[in-house]
């Protein structure tokens, strides 16, 4: 994969997770985030952040080596099984955007 900064791709998404739920989505994250780690060289950072005030509102932002390291992480069991199949059916609100490096400042 290259690490030229012109192919990094940062995946930044908010989550609003259903009451009730916080505990076990923190839960799934974490298993989600060791397995990325473990299995998935392309990915450079994956981290998830709670809102303070606000228990069912998480952040989470992700960086890539490239399209095709995101597209491995996406196609994969793990984020398959965990984040689509466990987590998505008990988030309320599910926004994902993608941003391309412009500029190394």
């Amino acid at each position: 994969m290259s690490d030229s900064p012109s192919t990094i791709i940062c995946v930044a998404a908010e989550w609003r997770v259903q009451p009730g739920h916080e505990a076990e989505v923190l839960r799934l994250m974490q298993q989600a985030a060791a397995t990325v780690r473990r299995l998935e060289p392309g990915n450079l950072v994956y981290t998830v952040h709670v809102d303070p005030a606000d228990a069912t509102h998480l952040f989470m932002y992700e960086q890539y080596a490239d399209e095709a390291a995101l597209q491995a992480h996406i196609d994969s069991d793990h984020f398959q099984q965990i984040v689509v199949g466990q987590i998505v059916p008990v988030l309320a609100e599910r926004k994902v955007a993608r941003y391309g490096l412009a500029a190394t400042v």
